[in-house]
């Protein structure tokens, strides 16, 4: 047998053990929940004091920071932060065990996060009100993913910067969000995410236009070099590279990160099942679908990963996948016909959006441009089966 025919076979085989072990524990999980106490409040009812008090106004915000996965976890944030910042040091003192370069290698993430959750901070203070006013849940998140850390990432460290994303953040990603996703997806049955990642993709474009203009912004940072560096895509690399890409929408990219809002995530669940992903329950659903794509993704597009250094291969897992699972439920053909459509189609797409840009947008624009687009086209089809 040729070598890289046997090298493929043994990839996918380690990507169909890691989809059949996260399945496992995922229906553990649904097994398990029902029979333990319930410890912490139910979503309706942390929903219901999140503007009435303030614990729980805090422990929503930092629930926040994990909506783009559809968790929204005050657990899982905390732990997702304190996998964050594990990868930072560990990085900065050259551990092996540092997992993929956090933010990308490039230093930034302290102010990356600190510019994501003022801008989230200000996004529930402005915006929060809408919780109350409608009864219902709103997308005030969508600055901790979107222009605070991009503008960051663009335009380097400092406190202007940093102020200036998540202002711009707040201003205009959540209001554009706001309007789209109550008044088309709401009355259309089309998934939330979309109106979400739009608000995400617009806020984008209005914000690094406005930068250009702003007299206190620095210049743009230099493009980072192209060179790729010579990594061993063996088993281990697909499930740390899965792993790591459930933190990509946060800026981060890194398997600590992951791990700790996964956890959190789960032990949020265990602690009561009507509380992660907006109390649906369908936590093990979310997973597995998300898992099906990411690994789908990295082992289908892990030449560009080899080519490019880098590769949108997240974009199903916060986007396509979660969405079906919500929509679906645990029907298997659904969750893995959303899966690998998400898979095969957005990756590509993203990148292709994404090499248009002009060098001062980052490229995130073209990845949340394509979670829209392939929700939009992807959730109803999977209907049709």
């Amino acid at each position: 047998m040729d070598t890289r025919t046997e090298g493929r076979e043994r990839l996918w085989l380690t990507g169909l053990a890691l989809i059949g072990a996260v399945t496992l524990a995922a229906t553990g999980l649904s097994a398990l929940a029902g029979r333990l106490p319930h410890l912490i409040p139910a979503y309706p009812d942390w929903q219901a004091g999140a503007y009435r008090d303030l614990p729980y106004f805090l422990w929503w915000w930092i629930g926040d920071t994990t909506e783009a996965q559809f968790y929204k976890s005050g657990l899982g944030g905390v732990c997702m932060l304190a996998g964050g910042w594990l990868a930072h040091a560990a990085w900065k003192r050259g551990r092996r065990w540092a997992g993929f370069p956090i933010s990308y290698g490039s230093g930034l993430w302290p102010w990356l996060v600190g510019s994501a959750l003022l801008g989230l901070l200000l996004s529930d203070a402005a915006w929060g009100w809408t919780v109350p006013a409608t009864g219902a849940w709103q997308p005030t998140f969508v600055p901790f993913v979107s222009v605070p850390p991009a503008v960051v990432l663009v335009y380097g460290a400092g406190w202007a910067v940093a102020a200036t994303g998540a202002v711009l953040g707040a201003v205009l990603t959540t209001p554009v969000a706001l309007l789209v996703v109550n008044f088309f997806c709401l009355p259309l049955g089309v998934p939330s995410v979309v109106g979400n990642v739009t608000g995400m993709w617009v806020g984008a474009l209005i914000a690094f236009l406005v930068c250009r203009h702003l007299p206190w912004m620095p210049r743009p940072l230099p493009a980072p070099e192209a060179a790729t560096p010579a990594v061993k895509q063996g088993p281990g690399w697909v499930v740390r590279r899965t792993l790591a890409d459930f933190t990509e929408p946060q800026f981060y990219g890194n398997e600590l990160a992951s791990i700790g809002l996964i956890s959190g995530t789960v032990l949020t669940y265990l602690l009561n099942p009507s509380t992660p992903v907006y109390g649906s329950g369908a936590l093990p659903s979310v997973l597995v679908a998300q898992v099906i794509a990411g690994t789908v993704g990295v082992l289908v597009y892990r030449r560009r990963w080899a080519e490019a250094g880098w590769y949108p291969t997240f974009v199903p897992v916060v986007s396509v996948a979660p969405a079906v699972a919500l929509a679906y439920g645990s029907n298997p053909v659904a969750l893995v016909a959303g899966a690998v459509l998400g898979a095969l189609a957005g990756p590509p797409l993203a990148a292709w959006i994404s090499r248009r840009l002009p060098a001062d947008f980052h490229p995130f624009i073209g990845n949340v441009v394509s979670m829209a687009a392939c929700s939009l086209v992807i959730v109803p089809l999977v209907g049709l089966l």
